[in-house]
């Protein structure tokens, strides 16, 4: 993460010649949307098997929620080395990589905290108001802890420890097969999984045109600021959806790795642009943790940031546009 994210957002200027003609298409994958766009709509179906192609196997790597993924085997090894596949360890190295950039603000081994707190299968079947309170539970190991070996690709969890790469495999997902679309369309590409944007090869005129919004997926969401994508990469992290309830508390899927709990309600969602998907998702998760902290992490890094209070005030940094007070 560092300030070479500058360059690849800006604001939007008044429109003055039709829009761009480009691809798109949308389709349910990893929990969430995935989006692409591409420059060149004849290249669309090319694009869209190349991104299917990288899900595929993201998900047979990364998932938590299925008993054959690789995470899954490797966390019922935990106490015992095992080796593991190509695409896991790029997973695993880069979730120990924003481990460390963070100072462990974001932890890969938050997984049994999560669990705890009411998320212990896909979003869609997690029943939305239980009476029954969640159990805060701190993660039994910290990241420093896992034994890896790069050169081997052997993994040896300490016991009791529960791996969760959903805070970045995600945004590695993203880059992946941003890059992999764009090889094989020849053209420019934009993939959006669910807030996590990527873009590779050419840009259409004037940019790829992102609007921000708390959630993605709703319906009707409130309208939010429009900003242009040059390259690099484009992530927001929130607490206003994938949300459930416990006797009367709002849970959501971040978790504060130094209490297993979620983090003080500083920060509705944190939209942070980078040189790729996954330095933006690792900054974004982090300032929702790190809350009155966060605007000074995010700017002495150099990174364009646009933090929403709970309370709807936008505070901007790094060269993100300001816009001013609640909305």
């Amino acid at each position: 993460m560092a300030a070479t994210a500058s360059p690849a957002i800006r604001r939007t200027a008044p429109r003055t010649a039709p829009a761009p003609l480009v691809g798109s298409v949308a389709f349910p994958a990893l929990g969430t949307t995935a989006v692409l766009l591409v420059t060149d709509p004849a290249a669309l179906e090319a694009a869209r098997g190349a991104l299917a192609a990288e899900l595929a196997s993201i998900d047979a790597a990364c998932s938590r929620f299925r008993a054959d993924s690789e995470l899954s085997r490797a966390n019922a090894a935990a106490g015992t080395p095992v080796e593991v596949g190509r695409l896991f360890a790029e997973a695993l190295r880069v979730a120990l990589r924003a481990a460390e950039l963070t100072d462990g603000a974001v932890d890969p081994t938050v997984g049994s905290s999560v669990v705890a707190l009411g998320y212990d299968r896909t979003f869609v079947s997690v029943r939305p108001e239980d009476f029954r309170p969640a159990t805060v539970r701190r993660p039994s190991s910290r990241w420093q802890a896992i034994e890896w070996d790069p050169a081997t690709r052997r993994l040896r969890l300490p016991a009791g420890t529960t791996l969760d790469l959903g805070a970045t495999a995600k945004a590695l997902a993203a880059d992946r097969a941003a890059r992999r679309a764009a090889r094989v369309a020849g053209c420019g590409v934009l993939v959006n999984l669910g807030g996590d944007l990527s873009a590779a090869g050419e840009v259409p005129p004037g940019g790829w045109r992102v609007g921000i919004a708390d959630d993605h997926a709703a319906p009707d969401p409130v309208p939010g600021p429009t900003v242009v994508v040059l390259g690099g990469g484009l992530a927001t992290s929130g607490t206003a959806a994938r949300t459930w309830r416990r006797a009367g508390r709002t849970l959501h899927h971040i978790v504060d790795p130094a209490t297993g709990d979620i983090p003080l309600p500083v920060w509705r969602t944190v939209s942070v642009a980078a040189a790729s998907c996954v330095d933006a998702n690792t900054a974004s998760t982090a300032a929702v943790v790190l809350g009155e902290r966060a605007p000074g992490w995010l700017a002495d890094r150099g990174l364009p940031a646009r933090l929403v209070r709970t309370d709807g005030t936008v505070v901007a940094v790094g060269g993100w546009p300001a816009e001013g007070g609640p909305r």
